[in-house]
């Protein structure tokens, strides 16, 4: 029996379902496909042929200032910008069946529902609410694949479970492609939606079975049926075995005694309803729902172990779990339980030495989750190195995954970066995968011409602004996954590779201008172009972020990056300007997932491009203000409640950062062997490595005020540069911190 000092106890869902986090506080296992959540308003994607921006709030289905709920849907994204998904919808009802989920602030205009946010409860594995407007208590828990749902009813005649198959996240007309539904028997129904959407082509098939035989069900299908063939010699819409269409609701009827519980299990599968049914009795056979609860608790507080913390404060601690709890939900488990998947070709497949995964925010992702991964979850990273390989062997572009998820490519976002989850993982040794075939895969990325300015950025050397936008945001990623192409060229013992890829990596120097000092978007006649601000983004040449900020991002060579820009002096002056400068509110207005609590002057921590930033003081004399810094960003734009997110979550890359940060390192260069200090703000870590060492962090001195690193020794030996190994870490012992509340001279940064 997990005790209440476990650690999921230290855990807050909550944490990001306010303002912009973008995360959701419902019942997952530990990368479950299913992660069952309340979702508390219906926001169309568009209203009058117009983008609405009230969706953006609704990426994962569920705002904290909320009080109403329309139901529970089965499948969600976790902090991310952009969003799918909602699938499979169930609302629990009584009184006169309603089958409109009504809107939000009219009390009792459908199915919905209002509640009191005091009975809501949420922990890893595990949710419940009161529904006030039916007097039902609402539990979730979930294995892998199998949602698990309690409902407490009154004495009631009038009992309705609501299948809302047309509700979708960032839905509108059209998304639904088409549904089908069998009613097997008095408690089993199987079938599944296809949508498009983000995902264009996702389909997904699912298997429910309630606790007790329903008195009766229907459906209503909204959409106009042209033609419904000799179908027409049938009522379809009450107690018709099967149905079928493009926008349909279905129910089913229960009488019930007083506090009756009435459970269903809901199983997904993205092959089939037969694939549904297995994964259903394979992971809960039985209807014990407190001891699945516990299960996925278990779960849990296994991953969670993986670090052991103690810190300054208990609010820290809760801080740090949630962070490793984010980036526990995606990529999610993308395979039914015999290894079957359906692959990006729409063909099924079955996983061989490895289990398939899906969700990869690989812009956002490659920077710091899928490093810790190799640090802390290096088997489950190996699956997910394999997983993006099948995606490329499906892929008929022979191309690595950009942002993939439910076997569908959306393109989202800039640059090939599973080129640089991959050259990480086999730099750090955790992958299984053969780097010449991971070389030959990378190179087909590399060169997919016809991709978001590849073609003009081989021809130039740099990616033309008048060809292509956010031109210098795209060479500068071009540049930095062309030389993690080199280090797994390295690695295949392909030197020609290695060196035709070191030389791609330099295309940096031809977009930084040395009469304005930054990166500078360029055109395809060779003129850097005139007008330009460094503070905006739009029209500029970059993507969420600007050249202030976006244009130091050169992990590859840092020290050619500082002397081009005028020398460690002159960096220095930039990189306090970064943080002092304060930006204006016409160059951020326009975009939705950036506010003003995840800026600190120009530095926006709430989203991914300048994450390395803080760091890049270790390159120069002044290493301390990384210490500075890095410490005022873990106090200011993380904490442990409903707003503890300054930003996007992003799969997981935000809270990434916070982990690594808050150990006193990060992975400023994914793809090397290298971390670069900080400073800790545990008093002390205990990591249970896979390879069955523990790595102690601790601390001398810790203290708020003492946010500088005087002192770092690795087993016995004094560290002379920020610099750490992977090679070293992983072999265990003890990683020991002296802080204090002054600078340290000595402690020099990076040549």
């Amino acid at each position: 029996m997990i005790t209440a000092q476990s650690l999921t106890s230290f855990v807050n869902p909550f944490v990001g379902t306010k303002t912009m986090g973008h995360t959701f506080p419902g019942a997952a296992a530990p990368f479950g496909m299913v992660q069952l959540s309340p979702n508390t308003k219906q926001e169309p994607y568009a209203l009058n042929g117009s983008y609405n921006p009230l969706t953006y709030r609704y990426t994962a289905g569920y705002q904290y200032e909320d009080t109403t709920i329309y139901g529970f849907a089965h499948t969600h994204f976790s902090g991310v910008g952009h969003s799918d998904l909602g699938d499979f919808l169930i609302m629990p009802t009584t009184g006169p069946l309603q089958l409109e989920p009504g809107e939000a602030d009219k009390p009792r205009s459908g199915f919905l529902s209002s509640f009191d946010k005091e009975t809501e409860k949420a922990s890893p594995g595990y949710y419940s609410v009161a529904l006030k407007d039916y007097n039902i208590k609402a539990e979730l828990t979930a294995s892998e694949r199998v949602g698990f749902h309690k409902y407490t009813f009154p004495k009631t005649k009038e009992a309705h479970v609501i299948l809302d198959l047309m509700h979708n996240i960032y839905n509108y007309d059209g998304k639904n492609v088409w549904t089908f539904v069998r009613v097997e028997d008095s408690q089993t129904v199987v079938g599944y939606r296809q949508t498009t959407g983000w995902a264009r082509t996702k389909k997904v098939y699912f298997a429910m079975k309630f606790s007790q035989p329903f008195t009766s069900y229907g459906r209503k299908r909204y959409e106009p049926v042209a033609y419904n063939g000799f179908y027409r010699k049938f009522n379809e819409n009450e107690n018709f075995p099967e149905f079928a269409g493009r926008e349909l609701r279905a129910y089913f009827n229960f009488d019930t005694t007083s506090n009756q519980e009435l459970k269903i299990k809901f199983a997904l599968s993205n092959t089939s309803t037969a694939g549904a049914l297995k994964n259903l009795e394979s992971e809960i056979p039985g209807w014990d729902f407190e001891q699945q609860t516990e299960k996925t608790r278990a779960l849990w507080e296994k991953e969670l172990s993986r670090i052991k913390v103690t810190s300054l404060t208990p609010h820290d601690k809760v801080t740090f779990y949630t962070a490793m709890y984010h980036t526990m939900l995606s990529p999610i488990v993308y395979e039914d339980v015999d290894g079957t998947y359906l692959g990006l070709d729409q063909n099924l497949h079955k996983s061989e030495g490895f289990t398939n995964y899906s969700i990869f925010s690989l812009w956002d992702t490659y920077r710091a989750l899928h490093p810790l991964y190799n640090l802390i979850q290096p088997a489950r990273n190996n699956d997910m190195m394999h997983s993006m390989m099948a995606h490329h062997d499906q892929s008929v572009h022979k191309a690595l995954p950009i942002w993939s998820h439910y076997a569908n490519e959306n393109w989202c976002m800039i640059g090939y970066h599973a080129v640089s989850t991959l050259a990480d993982a086999l730099q750090k040794g955790t992958t299984t995968l053969d780097p010449e075939r991971v070389l030959k895969a990378a190179v087909h990325s590399s060169n997919l011409l016809y991709y978001d300015g590849i073609e003009s950025y081989l021809h130039y050397g740099y990616v033309p602004e008048d060809l292509s936008s956010a031109s210098v945001s795209k060479t500068l990623e071009y540049a930095y996954d062309d030389w993690a192409i080199a280090q797994i060229a390295k690695l295949a013992g392909d030197s020609a590779k290695e060196k035709e890829y070191s030389n791609r990596a330099e295309s940096y120097v031809n977009v930084y201008n040395p009469e304005t000092g930054f990166m500078h978007p360029r055109l395809s006649n060779g003129n850097f172009k005139s007008e330009f601000d460094p503070m905006d983004t739009h029209g500029q040449g970059f993507i969420e972020g600007n050249a202030f900020n976006y244009g130091l991002y050169v992990p590859q060579n840092i020290p050619h990056m500082i002397s081009m820009m005028g020398g460690k002096t002159e960096f220095v002056k930039h990189l306090d300007a970064i943080f002092t400068t304060e930006i204006d509110d016409k160059y951020i207005e326009k975009n939705e997932d950036i506010t003003r609590d995840g800026i600190i002057g120009n530095y926006v921590h709430g989203n991914e491009p300048g994450h390395h930033i803080p760091y890049l003081y270790n390159w120069t004399d002044q290493p301390y203000k990384t210490q500075q810094r890095v410490r005022m960003i873990l106090r200011t734009m993380y904490n442990d409640e409903p707003d503890g997110l300054c930003g996007n979550d992003d799969a997981g890359q935000m809270s990434a950062w916070y982990i690594f940060s808050a150990l006193g390192f990060y992975p400023v260069l994914p793809g090397s062997d290298e971390y670069s200090l900080g400073s800790p703000l545990v008093r002390s870590a205990l990591m249970d490595l896979e390879n069955g060492n523990f790595l102690r962090i601790t601390t001398e001195n810790q203290s708020e005020k003492n946010i500088y690193v005087k002192e770092v020794i690795l087993n016995g030996k004094k560290l002379t540069t920020p610099v750490l190994r992977h090679s070293e870490l992983i072999i265990g012992g003890t990683l020991h911190f002296k802080m204090d509340s002054k600078p340290n001279a000595q402690f020099m940064g990076n040549s």
